[in-house]
């Protein structure tokens, strides 16, 4: 059974390796930019997988690199988002590929370019969205805990002006005075003694 589920595994490894991967003689150049995550620094490992970290200027400059068959003026805003993200994954790879294998030649590089556009393309984009996702849910957490900071600094500081403290201290007093007079009055309700109905005698027949 198990060499039944190892057998079937193998062709979709093979496969995921065979898109993730692109050979040179005896140099496997990783195409995945996160299968080189253990020889990256905290910095690049964050500068990798946020998006916004590139100029704008320079995924303008590179839409039609890798998105040549993309009307850009058509897409909607998220659409567009998205698809800069991808573009700025591109980069972001094929900088860090020509980082860890320096010696490639220009025309190894354009081969690993050509096949990462058929290859990662909607993996990229994939990724991306969940990361601008990502980003919106924080930034609507942070925004709602400002706004509760915010709502119960001003009242502190609107109980801290004097003509606050004036204004409640004789509304202070009356609830002070209408819990005293109400806990009276109900102990002395619970203290009442009752009085006992004379028993009726009921005429023998």
């Amino acid at each position: 059974m198990t060499s039944l589920v190892a057998g079937e595994q193998d062709p979709q490894l093979q496969r995921r390796l065979q898109r993730d991967t692109i050979q040179f003689g005896e140099k496997t150049v990783y195409l995945n930019p996160f299968l080189y995550w253990r020889r990256f620094d905290a910095n690049t490992d964050r500068w990798l997988r946020e998006p916004g970290q590139l100029p704008e200027e320079q995924i303008l400059t590179n839409r039609q690199r890798f998105y040549p068959e993309l009307d850009w003026d058509s897409l909607e805003l998220e659409e567009r988002q998205v698809r800069d993200g991808a573009v700025e994954m591109f980069i972001k790879s094929l900088e860090l590929i020509n980082t860890f294998h320096p010696d490639l030649t220009s025309g190894q590089l354009l081969e690993v370019e050509r096949k990462m556009a058929i290859t990662k393309k909607k993996a990229f984009e994939r990724w991306v969205e969940r990361a601008l996702h990502r980003r919106e849910k924080l930034v609507s957490r942070d925004r709602r805990r400002f706004d509760r900071e915010r709502w119960l600094r001003g009242w502190l500081e609107w109980l801290a002006l004097p003509s606050t403290r004036a204004a409640l201290l004789p509304l202070s007093g009356l609830l002070v005075i209408a819990m005293a007079g109400g806990w009276w009055l109900g102990s002395h309700r619970f203290c009442a003694p009752t009085v006992a109905q004379p028993a009726v005698e009921v005429p023998a027949p």
